[in-house]
């Protein structure tokens, strides 16, 4: 008897640290009715990104699995931790796809992203094999119109909420609140910590 296909929404990030405009998206995915879960797979580095800035991977995993642990649909996922580094969202796809045969992974990707999608490893190959989930951005207009209209990609109907992890890792320097920005247990597991504060 085949195994039924298992529809997993992927949304990468550094969540350095994870904010509540994260947990909206990744919880508005998981209530589609064509996905059964949705994994937070935190990427130890983002090429695109300073690794200098990045909080240790493991503090950052644990503030994610602080958010969710308390909801089914949501996994926290280091699947990128023991793959080499800088990590490439198709290297990694490939390697799920390998581990999990039978499930369809779904990448999640913000609409700033996917205008500078021509600059990934291998995007054409995210394109043609994966469906793609976007979600819009704030004052984002210089998305390719071709992927307006493209039949891999759907566009999700979230929200528009500005916050970036830049602002609340600004936020903790002054030593102001970033409470409501981020889920209470962070807020409190950040507070007891000199993180980002230096």
């Amino acid at each position: 008897m085949a195994l039924a296909t298992k529809h997993i929404g992927l949304l990468f990030g550094s969540f350095n640290p994870i904010h509540i405009g994260h947990l909206i998206i990744a919880e508005t995915v998981a209530s589609m009715p064509d996905v059964q879960e949705v994994w937070l797979v935190v990427s130890p580095h983002n090429p695109l990104k300073d690794k200098k800035a990045l909080l240790n991977q493991y503090d950052r995993l644990h503030l994610v699995r602080l958010c969710i642990e308390d909801n089914p649909r949501l996994r926290v996922s280091d699947i990128e931790f023991g793959l080499p580094q800088p990590s490439y969202t198709i290297d990694t796809l490939a390697y799920l796809h390998e581990k999990y045969p039978h499930y369809e992974f779904r990448p999640i990707m913000g609409e700033d992203n996917l205008a500078h999608l021509h600059k990934w490893k291998n995007y054409e190959q995210l394109l043609k094999y994966y469906r793609l989930i976007v979600y819009p951005r704030p004052n984002c207009t210089n998305t390719p119109a071709e992927y307006r209209q493209h039949d891999r990609i759907d566009w999700l109907t979230v929200p528009l909420i500005d916050i970036s992890a830049t602002h609340i890792r600004d936020l903790v320097r002054q030593r102001r609140s970033i409470r409501y920005l981020v889920h209470d247990r962070v807020h409190d597991y950040i507070n007891t910590t000199n993180w980002w504060r230096s």
